[in-house]
């Protein structure tokens, strides 16, 4: 039959045949680009790991410290094969401890197409890059990121391998109120997710013991002339002082209020629990610390210890450990679930205990560490120590 605009049955279906056969023969090209696609990912020559953190920066000596903890680690690795049968190539970008940067970071090096990223450190920088790596798939671990935020946005591949300021918090408030019996303390913090956040825990916990909070005030991260705070400090009566925030502020404030003849307790968090910080308050007293437990005499943590100052030529950092200890959680777990896929890791991660520095860990649903180890620390003959009523 020909219809009126005089095309034929027989053309109809010529055209309908020629059209089914493009479409086909499109949908196998387009099944052999990405059949092509997966053979390269598993064709990769290495596996690549992120390293996030402040390396430059006021922060900088304590988050390069914690990266090189972790490659460390990576290196142990490599030097037994790598995981899953390839050599791990690290991309260590620094974020100078600024949010702004870290989300470009973050950005880089989902772009540079790593599985995995141990970072970032400031818990500022980390819960922003956070939004990225989950967007992308792509499992985080921090090993020292403390604020509740972070694991608190629902992400499943969100991870830290550090405590909680909600499990700090509480540890360095009752130490001031039922150790010190202190009444009445003044508060200063940084202004950032960590130093505000820790420091509006630490007043809420000490007022529920029945404390006073006579002073609460922020500062910006670059201020160093303190007296301002320290004059409503003086005029405030209060007995004891928190500071919320990092080691290169909190030693020329901790050495500006005893020059004022504020001679009362100075309390402070893992922020400063760093060999800049006692260089700089030196024999002080009446300096205390809230960080985890000492692993000081744990033989893996005394080679890891040698093997750091033998590699860098300097003394292991705070959080060196932690970069290690997260490092050695990431790849394991890699190496059990026999795959770098983010859910695949991840859900290993929340399966099992690892053997770390730190001790036997476990991870709960949200990626959080269960348990708290935090314990208060002191100076003591220029070194950090446990106090002994600090648990």
């Amino acid at each position: 039959m020909v219809d009126p605009a005089g095309t034929s049955d027989i053309d109809r279906n010529v055209r309908k045949f020629c059209l089914l056969s493009s479409l086909a023969i499109l949908a196998v090209i387009g099944i052999s680009l990405t059949g092509c696609q997966k053979s390269q990912d598993s064709q990769a020559a290495t596996i690549k790991i992120g390293m996030a953190g402040a390396q430059t920066g006021s922060d900088g000596q304590i988050g390069l410290s914690m990266l090189n903890g972790s490659k460390i680690a990576i290196d142990e690795w490599n030097a037994k094969g790598g995981v899953l049968g390839k050599k791990i190539e690290t991309i260590a970008l620094d974020d100078e401890g600024k949010p702004d940067k870290a989300v470009t970071v973050a950005q880089t090096l989902v772009d540079d197409g790593v599985v995995a990223v141990i970072g970032h450190f400031n818990s500022g920088c980390t819960i922003p890059a956070s939004r990225r790596y989950n967007d992308a798939k792509i499992l985080e671990i921090s090993p020292g990121s403390t604020n509740p935020q972070y694991t608190e946005q629902g992400f499943p591949y969100a991870f830290r391998i550090c405590g909680r300021d909600d499990q700090q918090g509480p540890v360095a408030a009752t130490y001031m109120h039922d150790k010190l019996k202190l009444n009445k303390i003044a508060i200063l913090h940084n202004k950032t997710a960590y130093g505000e956040g820790l420091a509006t825990i630490v007043k809420n916990t000490f007022e529920k013991l029945g404390g006073t909070v006579v002073m609460f005030q922020g500062i910006g991260e670059n201020e160093r002339d303190f007296r301002a705070n320290i004059s409503v400090m003086k005029g405030s009566g209060a007995e004891g002082f928190f500071w919320g925030g990092m080691y290169s502020q909190g030693g020329p404030l901790c050495i500006q209020l005893r020059q004022a003849g504020l001679n009362i307790p100075f309390v402070s968090d893992d922020g400063c629990f760093d060999p800049s910080f006692i260089n700089t308050v030196g024999n002080t007293p009446d300096v205390y610390l809230s960080f985890g437990k000492d692993y000081h005499g744990i033989p893996a943590a005394e080679t890891f210890m040698a093997k750091y100052r033998a590699t860098y030529n300097q003394e292991e950092g705070s959080y060196s450990v932690y970069g290690y200890d997260a490092a050695n959680a990431l790849l394991t777990a890699m190496a059990q679930a026999q795959t770098t896929d983010a859910d695949k890791v991840a859900a290993v991660m929340k399966s099992q205990p690892f053997d770390t520095i730190l001790g036997k860990i476990e991870f709960d649903s949200k990626g959080d560490v269960k348990g708290s180890n935090y314990v208060m620390w002191t100076i003591k003959d220029g070194k950090l120590q446990v106090l002994p009523d600090g648990a």
